[in-house]
């Protein structure tokens, strides 16, 4: 066993790959179709990153400036899937399917805290 992959193993890893991001992909398109919050930070994402582009004075400033702004959607995704499976499991209220769906929107809210407090330092200087 070389650990190189072979004809059909590569071809194999090929398909897996290809479903995986059809499936990624369909989970974007149902948040985006259904969820407000992720059709608006999509939106602004059009702002923001020629926004990062013209405020940084190096890459790794626009990075900086963009992952924080990406780490804001993938959270609103785990949320989303994570509002989602509490409603899968029971749509009767519960104290705990809230407590989960609260701290989940908590950690939107984190990751938004983030955001204002990287591009601050990017910003304003301070970095």
């Amino acid at each position: 066993m070389g650990g190189t992959l072979k004809g059909t193993q590569m071809l194999s890893f090929f398909q897996k790959l290809y479903t995986a991001f059809c499936y990624s992909f369909q989970g974007i398109k149902y948040a985006f179709r259904t969820q407000f919050a992720f059709r608006t930070e999509i939106f602004l994402t059009i702002i923001i990153v020629p926004l990062a582009a013209l405020l940084s004075n190096s890459a790794a400033e626009i990075a900086l400036l963009l992952s924080s702004w990406f780490l804001v959607i993938l959270t609103e995704l785990i949320n989303t899937a994570i509002e989602i499976t509490i409603d899968r499991i029971s749509l009767e209220r519960h104290e705990l399917s809230g407590r989960a769906k609260d701290i989940g929107s908590a950690a939107v809210l984190i990751a938004c805290i983030n955001v204002v407090v990287v591009w601050g330092l990017v910003v304003f200087g301070g970095y």
